[in-house]
This record gives C-alpha cells, structure tokens and sequence, in this order.
C-alpha cells in the first residue's frame, strides 16, 4: 500500500472534529510558496509605507504584561 493510499485510509478513522487539523496541515504542505513569500513581501511593504508614526515604537515584555494585568 502507498503512502497515499494509507494516508486516505486512515482518514476515515479520525474523528469529525479533528478534520479540520488535517484539512489544515494538507493546505499547509500544498500551498503555494511563491504565493506565500508574494503575501508576506506585500505585507512588508504595506507596513514600510504606513506613515502611522507610531508603528515603531516598541514595548517590553514587562511593560505589556503590566498593560494586561499579568504582573
């Protein structure tokens, strides 16, 4: 039996509510990785060109927690 063919078979033995895991991490190995570093350049570039003053200014770890009632 192939890879792929165990693969189909054990789908039908995980639960209903799992599926969606296995949906996915299918997705994830199939995706488009060209696309994917397309997505994530635009993304960059949006940031780059945000003229939000704001969008560098940094927090630590100890001032977040704090803000968040974590302390």
């Amino acid at each position: 039996m192939s890879n792929k063919e165990m693969c189909i078979k054990l789908l039908d033995s995980v639960p209903e509510h799992k599926i969606g895991y296995v949906l996915a991490y299918l997705q994830g190995l199939t995706a488009d990785e060209e696309a994917d570093d397309r997505f994530c350049q635009r993304m960059l570039e949006n940031y780059d060109n945000d003229p939000d003053p704001e969008k560098d200014q940094t927090f630590t770890l100890e001032e977040c927690k704090r803000e968040w009632g974590l302390d």
